[in-house]
This record gives C-alpha cells, structure tokens and sequence, in this order.
C-alpha cells in the first residue's frame, strides 16, 4: 500500500545519470535544500527508445562507479537505490513506492534522453509532484550558444570564442552533508548487473590504470593541475608521457564536473607555467563542450554522416581479417599498433594516437567510420555519445570543423614527431623487431592515393548538390 504523500515533508528522489558525483551536484544541492528525506537513484536503462547501451569497458567503470557513489551517498546519509528497466516505468514505480513529493535530475542532452525526460517531467507534475532539472554537466548548455543569426554553430574556434565571452562559469557547489535517508527501499545490487567480464576476465590492464570514482576523479584533477599541467604545452602530444590530465572517463560518468575542472586549472593555485597553458587545456573542455552541442542538434551523429555529401563516399567492405588485425594492434604499422594495444590493455587511447588509429582505418582501409566507432564504443572507458562519434567524423571529414578530406595521418611521420624515442610503441608491442611481429597489411601510399580518389568522389558531389 502505498503511503500518503506529504508535499513538504515527502521524500525527494534524486535521480542521477552521467553525474555519478556528490560534490558540485545541483539536483542534489536542491534536494537538501528542500529538507526532506533524500533516496539517490541510479536507473540502469536499456530498454527506453533510442537508448544506446552501454559498451563493455564502460560497464566494467560504471560497477565500480557506482560502488565508489553508494559509499558517498552513505557517508551523507542518504539512501541510494538500484533500478534496472524502462524510465517510464521504474521511476514512478520508486515514486509510489516511498510517496515521493519531489523528483530533481541533472539535464542530459541526447535526442532519446530528452523524450524520456520531458515525458517523466509531464506526466509527474500531472501528479502533483515537484519535478526540476538543472544544469550540471555543461559549462554551457546547447541552447545558450548560437551564432549571430541564432543558428548552431559548426565550426569550433567561433563557437569558443562565444562561450569564452559569455559569463563566466558559476563556482562549484559543495556537497552535502547531514541528509536523512527512507528506511526500506528496495534496491538492486550491482553485482546482480553483471556488469563486470568474467569468461575471460579482460580488465585486469584497466584495473591496474583507472580508480573510478569521485574521489579518484578529484585526485586526479590535482595531480595534473599542481604537475602536468605546466608541461601541457610542450609534452601533451608525446603518447610515451604523462601530460594529459587523464580525466575523459571520470567526466564521461560524471564524477567530475566541468565547473571543477574550470575552477581548478583556471581560478586554482598554479604556477606560472600551468597558468600559461590553461587556456590551451581549457579549450580541450571547450571541444567536449562542442561536441555536445552538436549532438543536441543532431542525436542521430553515430549513425548519421553531419555533412550530408559524405553519403556518397564510396566505403569499402571491411576484409575480416584486415578490421581484426587493426583491432587486435597487428597491422605491421608499429604506432597504429601500439595504440590499439594501449586501447585493449587500459581502455584508454591518447589522443594523439586516437587520431592517427581512426585515420589508417578510414583512410588507409577506406572501412566505414561508424564501424571505428562502434568498436571505441565498446572498448574505451570515456566514450560518450557527443564525443566519440563528433571525434570520429572529425577524422573521417563528414563532421562538423572536420578535418579537411585530404588530411591523411601518416602514421610512420606521426611516429617519428611524437614517439622519436619509440618509447611508446615498445611499451605496447614487446615483439617489435622480431620475426613475430607481423608485415604491414596495406601500403601506405597506395592505400593513401586511393583514398584521395574516393574523396574526390565527394567532393564532386558537394559541388554538383
């Protein structure tokens, strides 16, 4: 039976998404704020309309995430909960479960995403509840940073330059403390999701690389602001080093904000070499940023090419064996390699690597970008739905400020430039230079010539459309 509701004293669900933080949490602020009692939920859904499930690398960091949450919200004395279905349908089920009087999320930007959350909005309010949403998650939300004539933008450098005039970020907010929690709430067990591999176990590299969680994620952050981020400008392309800040995961799943990375590396105590190459890092947070509103405005980007002439480029069915080898980091490329090895081993690929990985495929292997894509997306911990298809497209010249179609990552000159020590590619490929490691699978420059032909294909199209 379910219990009366009182408006003023009814519990307050707090339903979390990618925002898997205590600290600088606004629907959570606004929860305590209310003074009633407080019950996190975390839904797993994978069944709502348009709703891309997880990849597996990333289930594997959401379990110990969400381990890392429960103990945070614990420690404030809240109740969190685990529900696993449909959003339409567990969200008010917890509603009715413990008569709540309030429902607060932080705003997710995704086409299926919003439906999901406008619908749960209506139909919640219909009933008499308090249902808010809030900022979180985006320095600047998609709406708020248009061109001139009120368009989006799609080119980054202007689409920054606006957000960098606009008012600046708001500070973080603290977390909470002190909260009262509901008494017998049934829950989930995240062990019961089985999210985690285990026939075989493949985490044991990104076990050894990654501490999910907020309060590894805030650890993070100042290892790099206080030692790396002096070093950004000259060492942050050298996959063989450590000057990145390392924190794409801990973002993607929320246990950090935007607002307390900004605040950290631009407000925050640095020295005069980290306060130098801030704004370059910061415009790092500004291609995330991008990457989302172009997402906002086209929720079909891992599907869809953004540039519509692209959908004339001649792509070639993939050979098994040549899209295994480069999945597998044996393609006799040793830096294409090395990458997919990094990617496989800690769920992590450096950027710059990231680049020239997605160029040989597309470009050298004239194999489809969402095929890349699709495979980043089961095997990186930080892939999210903006970036890692906006990345993709990038690359393959069909999305927004892409890269022109003529630019072909040579992967032996990226080499040479970024890895002259060859550090990096030994680290991954121990057989390198013996008889085990194996022949290249396609000739650089042949490969590299046809597919300016291919392009030239859409070009021609653009120009006849």
């Amino acid at each position: 039976m379910t219990p009366p509701r009182d408006p003023a004293t009814s519990p307050t669900i707090v339903w979390l998404r990618d925002d898997l933080r205590v600290a600088d949490n606004p629907a959570l602020t606004a929860a305590a704020e209310r003074g009633a009692p407080v019950v996190v939920l975390y839904l797993l859904d994978e069944q709502s309309r348009g709703i891309r499930p997880l990849g597996s690398a990333s289930r594997w960091w959401l379990h110990h995430s969400l381990e890392a949450l429960a103990a945070s919200v614990s420690e404030i004395g809240a109740t969190f909960v685990l529900r696993r279905g449909a959003a339409a349908v567990e969200l008010p089920r917890l509603v009715s479960d413990i008569a709540a009087g309030a429902v607060f999320w932080n705003r997710r930007y995704g086409g299926p995403q919003r439906e999901v959350d406008a619908a749960l909005k209506s139909s919640l309010r219909d009933l008499g509840l308090t249902v808010q949403s809030f900022q979180a998650n985006l320095l600047h939300e998609p709406w708020t940073v248009t061109t001139g004539s009120g368009t989006p933008f799609r080119v980054f450098t202007p689409f920054w330059k606006s957000c960098l005039a606009a008012a600046p970020p708001r500070e973080p907010l603290p977390e909470p403390t002190s909260l009262d929690g509901v008494e017998g709430v049934d829950s989930d067990s995240v062990g019961d999701w089985a999210l985690l591999p285990t026939r075989p176990d493949w985490a044991g590299g990104i076990r050894e690389a990654w501490t999910p969680g907020e309060r590894g994620a805030l650890a993070q952050l100042e290892r790099f602001a206080a030692h790396d981020l002096a070093h950004y400008d000259t060492a942050r392309d050298a996959p063989g080093g450590e000057a990145t800040s390392r924190l794409s995961p801990y973002l993607r799943f929320g246990e950090i904000s935007p607002f307390q990375v900004w605040q950290r590396t631009q407000r925050g105590e640095l020295d005069a070499a980290a306060r130098r190459n801030a704004p370059k890092f910061l415009s790092e947070i500004g291609w995330r940023e991008f990457n989302w509103n172009i997402l906002f405005h086209a929720p079909d980007l891992h599907e869809k090419n953004f540039r519509a002439d692209f959908d004339a480029f001649p792509w070639q069915a993939p050979d098994p064996r040549d899209l295994e080898a480069w999945q597998q980091g044996r393609t006799g490329i040793p830096f294409v390699d090395a990458g997919m090895r990094e990617l496989w081993q800690t769920g992590y690929m450096h950027n710059r690597v990231r680049m020239v990985v997605a160029s040989f495929l597309i470009k050298n292997l004239l194999v489809d970008w969402r095929i890349g894509e699709q495979w980043f997306w089961d095997t990186l911990v930080d892939a999210d739905e903006a970036s890692n298809p906006g990345n993709w497209q990038w690359v393959a010249g069909s999305g927004a400020d892409a890269a022109p179609y003529f630019r072909i990552f040579n992967p032996l000159l990226q080499a040479e430039k970024f890895d002259r020590d060859g550090a990096y590619q030994r680290r991954y490929l121990p057989e390198l230079g013996t008889d085990d490691y194996p022949q290249p699978i396609v000739d650089l420059k042949k490969s590299r010539d046809l597919a300016l032909a291919a392009y030239e294909q859409v070009k021609r199209a653009g120009e006849s459309g």
